[in-house]
């Protein structure tokens, strides 16, 4: 990836700024650890099966780790070496998750400052994809209780997105919801361009969600539309491929991998199809789950399955 993929360094991106790029895929991810163990305890055919969830481009998550930069520091050290670009999640914005499953994040918004700053010197000058903070836009629209946390979460993140600028061959999506989240597109192309949305690569959608493809592709367009209709976006397609019932957003039984990841979309403004959700981590202690982002291998024999 060439440093004029950096919005700040070309004075705007290219038509796709990942078109002919190789996503890298995480050989620690929790995919490839429970094949391991699946086949160090001779189960050989499900260890195989696994295996289409483990040989997969798959984001790696980051939130409020005590190593974070060494962690994106190896995540990116890795995929360089393979001339491929890794996909991060930045995850640790105070009040996350508004209090529900994946609850947690920074302390306060000057922990968080310094936790991403932490991330982008770990980024360096490599090349990664950064999906920044899912579901912080559509939460704070949608109330989030009240949280007078999530109200101030608009300046903190633009604050993130001028930082990323530090990591020049970074390319970062700010998390959009989904295209059954938040009705009101021009609402939510107020609230990224308050996010910094133009200093980014583009906004994300249906991070962790079963939205079908064509449905968040249309959705991406209008939000674009409403911010000027160039703004770029990635899609999660990680468990799409299957028929969820929309609310049904934890652990649905109904959902199926999606279509792999690429960044040959051949479609205007989508730059990629990416697996930001890890299949087979729970979406949290629902459906008899377990907690959030935990290996659940039957989830994963679930998604597998068709």
């Amino acid at each position: 990836m060439s440093s004029c993929l950096a919005l700040a360094a070309c004075g705007g991106a290219p038509p796709n700024p990942l078109d002919g790029e190789t996503l890298w895929t995480n050989p620690s991810s929790p995919a490839a650890r429970a094949q391991q163990a699946l086949a160090e305890n001779g189960d050989d055919s499900t260890a195989a099966a696994v295996a289409d969830i483990a040989s997969v481009p798959t984001a790696t998550w980051l939130g409020g780790e005590d190593d974070t930069r060494a962690k994106a520091s190896k995540i990116t050290s890795a995929a360089e070496e393979r001339g491929e670009v890794p996909v991060l999640v930045a995850y640790n914005l105070p009040e996350r998750d508004c209090g529900q499953y994946s609850s947690g994040g920074a302390a306060s918004p000057e922990e968080y400052r310094e936790w991403t700053r932490e991330l982008v010197a770990g980024i360096g000058d490599r090349p990664a994809v950064v999906v920044l903070e899912p579901d912080a836009i559509a939460h704070a629209l949608d109330g989030c209780d009240g949280s007078p946390e999530a109200m101030e979460r608009y300046p903190l993140l633009a604050e993130a997105v001028a930082a990323y600028a530090e990591a020049p061959n970074a390319l970062v999506y700010i998390d959009a919801g989904n295209a059954s989240w938040i009705e009101d597109t021009g609402k939510l192309a107020g609230a990224l361009r308050d996010s910094g949305v133009e200093d980014a690569a583009g906004f994300a959608l249906n991070v962790s969600n079963f939205e079908p493809t064509d449905t968040s592709y249309d959705y991406g367009t209008s939000v674009s539309d409403e911010l000027g209709g160039e703004t770029h976006f990635v899609i999660d397609t990680s468990r799409n491929g299957g028929p969820v019932e929309a609310g049904d957003w934890c652990n649905p039984m109904s959902a199926r991998l999606g279509e792999e990841p690429t960044t040959a979309t051949d479609r205007p403004l989508l730059d990629a199809l990416l697996w930001v959700k890890q299949p087979g981590d729970s979406d949290g202690t629902c459906n008899g789950g377990p907690p959030a982002g935990d290996w659940w291998q039957e989830y994963a024999d679930t998604l597998l399955e068709g």
